[in-house]
């Protein structure tokens, strides 16, 4: 995804043009009723009526302006454990929905259709983030898929809780040594108060302790040739869990409650007794809509450190069985729905119709845009504000300085055997961090051994 620029497409090509005969269409299940169908997974759940609505009237929308192309919409999203089997018996989608994690075996295993010259059709294309766009290349020209939406880590803490233990929260922790500071004066407010959590089961500790590693300039995995090897069992992992380790037994600043995940932590900052932890700004209308948190009590750092960052996400790819006829009409339908610039205070508006929060650095516009095009989504974001955006202007202000890092790769894997490592810290005073990232190192090393 090297720079190049793309112009619009003409009109919608007719059926008899992306048709090249019985193979390339109808033999092929292209066609009915003389249109393109295909077919796209990633349609949210009854249980989510707002993003369900959302999604089909998109569809709906979609289908109008687009006479020629029938979207048939499944729920759900990629399952690693099913992906291959679905691909095989022919049931897999013909535009399927995975994460930033998934894309790098998927073009490995050529198990996604190779969309490179197809994307001077896809206006705006050149507007993503590189980093996010690199995460769908093989790294030698050609291109597999499209990012549509990311998160990236920052600090969310409470500025209620700032203020009661004499913190300015317009002025949140910069650094690791000022997170210890300001957790040791919240949780000096007594009554059950946590200064800092973090999570330690369920891959989520592997996954923040990924986070801290980027926070101080390191890394979970490094690429030597093909092959990748561990890189935390060095000084940045040592003084991550000498942080975590001191907040949690030297400064109590942690609580004795641990092996805590996502719904621990959020009930905790939405219940008014936590002080910090490491998010994405989409954790605000969880904390609100599920946790009775407010919306003017939650601010939002860059990560501490100043030197990195964990960006995640998400994109769709296409299936490498899929005809030319559907790869066209599935960037056609992708490029509409999520990398149209055009559409961004549409979508704002219905959000505010629906009394949706509108001001984070997050949904209903995907935080995908470099350039005039993020300089636009953010006008209108600020203009169409039902929240206090300037709670989250430092988050806005430091995170893009920062060095954007995916995630490793067999993320899961690799987070599953840095829970351990987590978990020792925060459950076990006497843990050893050397002992602890060497064992890590071996097991880690064993999962991209088995890459190769």
């Amino acid at each position: 995804m090297k720079p190049f620029r793309f112009g619009k497409t003409a009109a919608l090509l007719s059926v008899a043009a992306l048709c090249l005969g019985a193979a390339a269409c109808g033999a092929s299940g292209d066609q009915a009723g003389g249109k393109i169908v295909i077919s796209i997974n990633g349609q949210p759940p009854k249980t989510q009526p707002f993003d369900r609505k959302i999604f089909d009237q998109d569809v709906a929308t979609f289908e109008a302006s687009h006479p020629n192309i029938d979207i048939q919409p499944h729920e759900g999203f990629m399952d690693p454990k099913t992906f291959s089997a679905k691909l095989a018996s022919g049931k897999l989608e013909d535009v399927f929905y995975v994460y930033l994690t998934d894309p790098a075996q998927l073009i490995a295993r050529h198990q996604a259709a190779d969309i490179t010259s197809y994307l001077p059709s896809v206006p705006h294309y050149q507007d993503i983030q590189p980093q996010l766009r690199d995460v769908f290349s093989d790294g030698k020209g050609k291109y597999y898929g499209v990012p549509t939406a990311n998160y990236t880590m920052g600090l969310l803490y409470n500025r209620t809780l700032f203020t009661k233990a004499g913190l300015d929260p317009n002025n949140p922790p910069k650094t690791w040594d000022d997170v210890r500071a300001a957790a040791k004066k919240i949780s000096a407010l007594g009554n059950n108060t946590v200064g800092y959590a973090d999570y330690s089961k369920n891959n989520q500790g592997g996954w923040h302790f990924t986070a801290w590693m980027y926070s101080m300039g390191g890394d979970i995995a490094s690429k030597a040739g093909d092959a990748w090897k561990a890189d935390f069992n060095n000084d940045k992992g040592r003084a991550a869990l000498n942080y975590l380790h001191q907040m949690r037994w030297d400064d109590n600043s942690m609580g004795s409650r641990q092996l805590l995940q996502i719904e621990d932590v959020q009930r905790m900052m939405g219940a008014g007794q936590l002080g910090m932890y490491l998010s994405a700004p989409d954790n605000v209308p969880t904390l609100v809509n599920q946790f009775k948190g407010q919306y003017q009590d939650y601010g939002l750092a860059p990560m501490p450190g100043a030197q990195g960052t964990l960006v995640g996400g998400e994109g769709y790819m296409l299936n490498p069985k899929a005809t030319p006829a559907k790869i066209k009409a599935g960037l056609q339908w992708l490029q509409w729905k999520f990398l149209n610039p055009d559409r961004i205070e549409t979508n704002l508006k219905r959000y505010v119709a629906d009394k949706q929060p509108v001001g984070l650095p997050a949904s209903p516009v995907a935080d995908i845009w470099t350039g005039s095009v993020r300089d636009k989504q953010e006008q209108l974001k600020k203009q169409y504000a039902t929240i206090p955006v300037q709670n989250y202007q430092p988050y806005i202000d430091g995170a893009a300085a920062l060095k954007q890092n995916v995630e490793p790769p067999d993320a899961q894997q690799v987070y599953a055997v840095l829970d351990n490592v987590m978990q020792a810290v925060l459950t076990d005073r006497n843990a050893d961090p050397n002992k602890l990232l060497a064992d890590a190192e071996t097991k880690v090393d064993a999962i991209f051994a088995q890459d190769r």
